[in-house]
């Protein structure tokens, strides 16, 4: 990369040569060094044949031969006009002789005056001489905004240096980019202020210096502003600038765009930050871009633009035809501006693994109507195969779609593509093909027309009077022809292994007609011609053949054939073979690499011997150790030299160079020596940061900071200037070179300033000097608090965090420093944070919660018991972004050693770096404990024998880079993994060296046993690694145990498993058993105790699989008993049974009784099962299966109690539990009920009922219960407290089912009220007035007897009694007695009953809730006839018998009671009622009164209606639930 300013007068006279790339000019500078070499070349030439003219004898005629006289005569017009010729030659020969002498006199002369005027500048150069000014500065008066130029001419022996000051401060362009320019040309020192504001109003001086002295020009620069600010700028108080030209303004290069590398398929774009004066947003400066000296245009593949103080360019589209040199050039008033850097492009991932790269750079050639020669480069191929050929494919203008042109691949790098349709536009693309696969395509070339190339040279132009052209056609001239001539010169213009294209020149005369071609071949010299392009038309010159035979020569012809006829043969091409013109180049000469930066390597080579039209050369890379070569570039380079960027700091490399022609790639030249990435040694920069620590009055100690560059070679020493800040003269401090960073300066005035510079010196020589220092005061110091801390460094900087190191004060003040105080700050800004709360006694201090990207600012100050001290110089800002590629130090173990180490590979090195370890940040020295070593760019630190006194915080710094640097923290205990570790942890890796300093086999697993198949048991250990050559012994009880009849011994090398098999497992077999292995060096050993109860479980294991063996070998069980619940809630027992036949028998048994279920098992099925309906508690008890037949008998036992009872109803809890149904709402005389609905539920079920999330326990007031359908909670007599939310739980052991309602709200109340009216309803069916016994339905009584019908009622309040007869009241008589004792039993008495007493008779019993009317059929017969039949279902006959009290008789008639029953009977109510059920078998009518007939009003019948949306709690008993059934 470089820039540079190139005034125009220098143009003319400096050759241009850039030492980046070789020789990469602009077309402009390429024109002038051609025109000045062909000028030079011409003048040489003429100045050579003047020469030899001069030297020549005189022209003489030679003798005359005999002629004829026509010959005799033609000879001397001939000779006339050769004599006058030669006359005129011999003139102007003379002529030249003249002027060539007076050239070369007038370049003797020259040539005197240059030396002579040398002679005396070397005279002139050897006096020593003190700095004089020519020119003295002027002072200038200019307008705001203007720019102002000082400058001046100063001449002394050694040259001056001009430093440049304002106000006595010095100018320094870097602190204010774009404002000053300052610059020296031919010893006129100039000073540019661009766009000057009132504040450059100063004294500025230039202070010329040598080492004999120094001189100063003083001038003043006023700065004025008009009148208005800038408001009135533009009325015309500053002079109104005329059209301005790009090229007049001041451009400088600010950010330049370094060395990039893209990837196929992305983007990049270069950007250039300049600096532009005047800045006219309306006047750009006038930038161009190169590449590879080549202008770009702007279009879909380059974008430009230039503006807003930056010029860029973006590549939108890359592929490695865009890699190359880019240079941007900016035309500036004092000439051009520049800058180059290189720009790589890598390939794209490959479409399969080992394909090759995309060719590139292909463009087609030789145009015609329907042929097009395409040609391109080959990619390069580092580790791919070869590769074998290429695909060339097209496709037309404005379409997607792609078409091969060549079945099979083409081998060079060209194809000549024909049967193109005359006028269309096509793009062309090639692929490359290796034996992995097909490359991606390639950049599609630029759109070319096929078209009739020599249809153009067919057209002549005729001018008229100087200012008509006139076209005419060779077609117009040649008159009218029909049949056209035939071709000429055939030959052949490509020639290669695959094709062969032959080319002619058209006929003449051609004809107006359209033309065609027809070509014939023969073998060379047989004349037997054969027609080979029968298929198509050709209507180009040009036609590639294919097929022609290896070593075979042919011959061919071509005929011009129109509408007309065809033309005669054309003359037979010279004998033509399909051979390889040239091949490959050779392989490249030399390889010589050298040191270019700390990132990039210069590479040059010899060409190869033979060139064969060379398109370029690829550069390869490998790093030295490594296998892989990786490319340096991927489009062919054009020079022998180039630099590869991208490289490793530190690492170093090899490279190799190929040619590349048409061909391929040739040979590998030999590869280069190794070679480090370092930078080329050059001198350091300055130092910087220069501080007073100390002062006694009479010395300075002065501390500076490190070149940030070193030079490529380690600094050795320093030297330190001073002078008085009043004076100019600079004297040195020391003449021996200082080393160290500290110095003492003695022999100071007290009370003077003074001013110190510094400069660095290395092994290419001493470094510019720094910037003079601000002054110090020489004064002694005597304040109590200490100096200011020094040499502020940072180490690891990461994205978060950073350690900031310092060094202790010089001056310590009144008492010893006891700590430090540390202050940050962000960059560009004045509030500093305190970091520690309290003074750090460490000098070092690791600051964390910085933000990525940030750049910060820190400065330290010391404290002591007087306080705190002054604070440290400013450091350097310091950006919180780790280095790209940053490692951290990890820990591990050598696996060969065991020793224990700490290591870090450095992202980046250069050849003077070196690993610094520390222990808690102080250098480690010699120390016997730890040694060092370096290896490339990783660094070892191994202990030897580690302990605890190791441990604490170790770091490394690299030095002479940018900052590497990593910390590690070895603890006690940690995370360990072998090899490195994620955290040391001493212990863990103190046993991991143990065990590789003694090594073991390493085990996956113990020694251990299974027990097989008929009872075998099988002894096991398994290795991580077994070698074929390993050896082991089974040793049981003390005893070595061998292969042998009951063991066998055997081992797996590629599992690592050792096994010994033990076929017949008993009590002697009891002990422990051990396994020696011995492999190699590494040996272990495994044991098993198999003893007491460990011993019986594998006994009984064993036995009990033997015994399992027995059992398969007849009818058996494959799968014992267990039990499954079906979607409907039903308990299946189930098991499967095996090997059965058709005689094998099946039972079932409970208790050892056995159930004979209703369909048979089928034992042939495999499987057997039997249900348990409605399952319960009652279904506990042990179940057994059997299956036998004449082989033998099975047995499977099922216990359903415990823990499987309770699986049982876990898994119908979560049938139950998936079905349930929302709760819902059913009021009932004793109180409001929730019921939820499931598929099955039994009171086993874990169900927890809740009210407001608390669980409710069944009481008088909660109850709870549920049938097989539902489960159900009451709330008796419920108030308000039972508002609110309810919910049932129902559990299946691992998921709890809930269902909720919310019993609150209008819910409630219309719930509550229903609630009451059922209440009232049932309140006034129990206490109404009824009759509960004692009354018959019919009575047959004889005549003259009495009658006595008692009975006994009931009713709260005592209810009133009305007798009827046929519907009549019966009022009490002396025949007819009404009686109503303790308003408890009611008679009517009728004394010697007549036939007129017989009839219907009735009772009436009611209260204030109602009553209820019994009817009595009486009927009477007379002495002596027969009794008559009573009804059906009346009795047959009845005698009572006068009651001797007022309770009704016990031996009254009793008939058999009715079917119907009272409403009474026919509600179940869940409560029992207060008074016996009626006995008495009274008719229930169909309402509780009488029929309408009755005297006594009929009142609301006492039996209550359901309410709307309220089920009934009173259903009829031929339901089996007391609810309703669900809809």
């Amino acid at each position: 990369m470089a820039s540079k300013v190139i005034p125009w007068y220098k143009k003319k006279h400096v050759s241009q040569v850039k030492t980046d790339y070789a020789y990469h000019h602009t077309k402009s500078v390429v024109k002038q060094q051609t025109e000045r070499k062909s000028s030079s070349k011409s003048v040489s030439k003429v100045q050579a044949q003047a020469t030899e003219a001069m030297a020549e004898p005189a022209y003489t005629i030679p003798a005359f031969r005999q002629r004829t006289a026509e010959e005799t005569e033609e000879y001397q017009r001939v000779t006339k006009n050769v004599g006058k010729g030669l006359a005129v030659i011999q003139e102007e020969l003379h002529r030249m002789r003249i002027s060539t002498k007076a050239q070369v006199d007038s370049l003797a002369i020259q040539k005197e005056v240059r030396d002579m005027m040398s002679k005396r500048s070397d005279l002139v150069d050897e006096i020593p001489k003190m700095p004089d000014f020519l020119l003295a500065l002027r002072p200038h008066t200019v307008w705001e905004k203007t720019p102002v130029k000082l400058f001046c001419t100063v001449q002394g022996n050694p040259r001056p240096v001009v430093q440049w000051y304002k106000g006595g401060v010095p100018v320094n362009p870097v602190n204010a980019p774009g404002k000053y320019k300052i610059e020296n040309k031919y010893g006129v020192h100039s000073l540019i202020i661009s766009r000057c504001v009132v504040s450059d109003t100063a004294e500025y001086s230039a202070v010329a210096t040598n080492p004999h002295g120094t001189a100063t020009s003083k001038a003043t620069v006023t700065v004025k502003r008009p009148a208005g600010a800038g408001e009135s700028c533009h009325l015309g108080l500053v002079p109104r600038l005329t059209e301005i030209h790009a090229s007049k303004l001041e451009v400088s290069l600010l950010d330049h765009f370094s060395v990039s590398f893209g990837v196929e398929g992305g983007s990049i774009s270069l950007v250039c930050s300049m600096v532009v004066v005047p800045d006219l947003p309306n006047v750009p400066p006038l930038a161009q871009w190169y590449r590879d000296d080549k202008l770009l245009k702007p279009g879909k593949l380059v974008e430009m633009s230039v503006g807003g103080g930056e010029a860029r360019l973006t590549l939108p589209h890359l592929a490695k035809d865009d890699e190359g040199l880019y240079t941007l050039r900016i035309f500036t008033k004092d000439g051009t501006t520049e800058h180059s850097a290189y720009l790589f492009v890598s390939d794209a991932a490959p479409s399969a693994a080992g394909a090759p790269g995309a060719p590139m750079s292909v463009k087609a050639y030789d145009i015609n109507s329907d042929y097009v020669l395409v040609a391109w480069k080959p990619p390069n191929t580092v580790n791919e195969a070869a590769i074998t050929g290429y695909f060339v494919d097209r496709c037309e203008a404005g379409s997607d779609t792609w078409v091969q042109c060549n079945d099979a691949p083409v081998k060079v790098c060209k194809y000549p593509v024909h049967g193109l349709s005359v006028g269309r536009s096509y793009h062309f693309r090639v692929r490359a093909v290796n034996s992995a696969g097909i490359s991606r395509p390639s950049r599609k070339s630029d759109k070319v027309t096929a078209l009739d190339a020599a249809e153009s040279e067919r057209l002549q132009v005729i001018k008229i009077e100087g200012k008509y052209d006139i076209v005419i056609k060779d077609d117009d001239l040649e008159g009218y022809v029909t049949i056209p001539g035939e071709p000429a010169d055939v030959h052949a213009s490509e020639i290669f292994k695959s094709y062969v294209v032959l080319s002619w020149k058209p006929p003449s005369p051609r004809g107006r007609a359209p033309l065609w071609y027809v070509i014939e071949k023969c073998l060379a010299g047989t004349g037997a011609w054969q027609r080979i392009n029968t298929a198509v038309k050709l209507h180009s010159p040009r036609y590639p053949v294919f097929d022609l035979q290896d070593g075979q020569k042919y011959q061919f012809r071509v005929y011009s054939v129109n509408m007309y006829g065809s033309s005669e043969a054309s003359a037979p091409s010279e004998p033509i073979q399909k051979v390889d013109e040239d091949g490959v180049p050779s392989a490249p000469g030399q390889v010589i690499a050298t040191r270019n930066t700390k990132s990039s390597v210069f590479v040059q080579w010899e060409p190869p011997k033979h060139a064969k039209n060379l398109m370029g050369y690829y550069i390869d890379g490998r790093v030295v150790g490594g296998k892989e070569w990786f490319p340096c570039n991927h489009k062919p380079f054009k020079h022998t030299r180039f630099v590869v960027h991208g490289l490793i700091p530190g690492e170093s490399y090899v490279f190799r160079v190929q040619a590349v022609n048409v061909f391929g790639l040739s040979d590998e030249s030999q590869e280069s020596s190794p070679i480090a990435v370092e930078s080329a040694l050059a001198t350091p920069s300055a130092p910087f940061g220069i501080t007073m620590l100390s002062c006694d009055g009479s010395s300075m100690v002065l501390a500076w900071k490190s070149p940030k560059h070193c030079g490529g070679s380690k600094v050795n020493a320093y030297y330190i200037d001073k002078r008085n800040a009043d004076t100019l003269v600079w004297k040195e401090v020391n003449l021996t070179p200082i080393t160290e960073r500290i110095c003492t300066v003695d022999n100071l005035t007290e009370g003077n300033f003074y001013e110190f510079k510094i400069q660095a010196a290395n092994l290419a020589g001493v470094g510019v000097p720094s910037a003079p220092s601000a002054p110090l005061k020489c004064e002694a110091w005597t304040m109590e608090e200490p100096g200011p801390a020094y040499d502020l460094s940072f180490s690891e900087v990461r994205g978060h965090s950073l350690v900031i190191l310092w060094k202790a004060p010089v001056y310590t003040g009144a008492s010893a420093v006891t700590g430090y105080l540390v202050e940050m700050a962000k960059k560009g800004s004045s509030e500093f944070v305190t970091l520690t709360q309290e003074a750090v006694s460490h000098r070092y201090l690791k600051v964390k919660n910085l933000e990525e990207g940030e750049s910060y600012v820190f400065k330290v100050r010391a404290v002591n018991g007087n306080g705190v001290g002054k604070p440290s110089q400013l450091s350097q800002p310091v950006c919180a972004k780790a280095l790209p590629g940053t490692k951290e130090i990890v820990a591990g173990v050598d696996e060969e050693t065991g020793d224990i180490f700490l290591s870090l590979e450095a992202c980046e090195i250069c050849e003077t770096s070196k690993f610094v370890w520390s222990k808690n940040y102080k250098p480690i020295g010699d120390c016997p404990r730890i040694s060092t070593s370096t290896k490339g760019r990783t660094s070892r630190l191994t202990f030897i024998n580690a302990d605890k006194d190791d441990l604490g915080k170790y770091s490394a710094v690299v030095t002479d880079t940018d900052g590497v640097s990593s910390s590690y923290t070895l603890t006690e205990d940690g995370f360990v993994h072998v090899g490195f570790l994620e955290s040391a942890a001493l212990n863990t890796m103190l046993e991991l060296s143990h065990a590789i300093r003694n090594p073991i086999v390493p085990l996956k697993h113990g020694l251990n046993y299974e027990i097989l198949e008929k009872g075998h048991v099988r002894f096991w250990l398994q290795a991580v690694k077994l070698s074929p050559s390993v050896s082991y012994r089974f040793i049981v009880n003390d005893k070595e145990v061998t292969s042998a009849e009951g063991h066998k011994i055997s081992h797996d090398v590629s599992t690592g498993i050792i096994q010994m098999t033990v076929d017949l497992f008993t009590r002697a077999n009891e002990g422990t058993y051990t396994v020696q292995i011995h492999d190699g060096k590494a040996k272990n050993q495994s044991s098993l105790v198999l003893v007491g109860d460990v011993f019986k479980a594998a006994l009984k294991e064993a036995e009990f699989q033997r015994k399992e063996h027995i059992r398969k070998q007849g009818p058996h069980f494959s799968q014992y008993l267990y039990f499954t619940v079906t979607e409907d809630c039903t308990v299946m027992l189930a098991c499967k049974v095996a090997n059965v036949k058709k005689e094998t028998t099946f039972h079932w048994y409970k208790e050892d009784e056995e159930i004979v279920p209703e369909t048979p098992p089928n034992v042939m099925s495999g499987a057997c099962a039997i249900p348990l309906p409605l399952f319960s508690r009652k279904d506990q008890g042990v179940f057994k299966a059997t299956v036998s037949d004449d082989r033998g008998k099975d047995t499977s036992l099922f216990d359903i109690s415990g823990q499987v009872f309770d699986d049982i109803i876990n898994a119908l809890a979560q049938n139950a539990g998936a079905s349930a149904s929302e709760l819902v709402l059913q009021c009932t005389p004793e109180g409001i009920r929730l019921q939820c609905y499931m598929n099955y539920y039994t009171e086993e079920m874990k169900t927890v009922w809740k009210h407001k999330e608390s669980k409710i326990a069944s009481s008088e007031k909660m109850r709870i219960g549920g049938t097989a359908e539902m489960a159900w909670m009451q709330i008796c007599d419920p108030s308000d407290k039972e508002k609110g939310h309810y919910s049932i739980e129902i559990s299946d052991g691992v998921k709890t089912h809930t269902r909720t309602f919310d019993l609150s709200g209008q819910a409630y109340t219309d719930a509550y009220e229903e609630y009451l009216r059922l209440k009232a309803a049932a309140f006034a069916e129990k206490n109404r007035g009824r009759v509960v016994g004692g009354l018959p339905d019919v009575v047959t009584i004889m005549e003259e007897k009495s009658l006595s019908l008692t009975c006994t009622v009931w009713g709260e309040p005592i209810p009133e009694v009305t007798w009827f007869k046929n519907e009549q009241e019966v009022a009490s008589c002396e025949h007819t007695k009404v009686t109503f004792d303790g308003g408890k039993f009611a008679s009517l008495i009728i004394n010697k009953v007549t036939p007129e007493d017989s009839g219907k008779y009735s009772i009436n019993v009611r209260n204030k809730y109602g009553g209820e009317f019994v009817e009595i059929t009486v009927s009477v017969y007379k002495h002596g006839e027969q009794i008559p039949e009573p009804k059906l279902g009346h009795p047959k006959a009845a005698t009572p018998i006068p009651p001797k009290s007022p309770a009704p008789s016990s031996k009254a008639p009793t008939p058999a009671p009715p079917k119907a029953q009272t409403p009474a009977s026919m509600m179940k109510s869940p409560t029992p009622a207060s008074i016996p059920a009626p006995k008495s078998p009274t008719p229930t009518p169909k309402s509780a009164t009488p029929a309408p007939k009755s005297p006594t009003p009929t009142p609301k019948s006492p039996t209550p209606t359901m309410g709307r949306g309220v089920k009934s709690p009173t259903p009829p008993r031929f339901m089996k639930s007391p609810t309703p059934p669900r809809k």
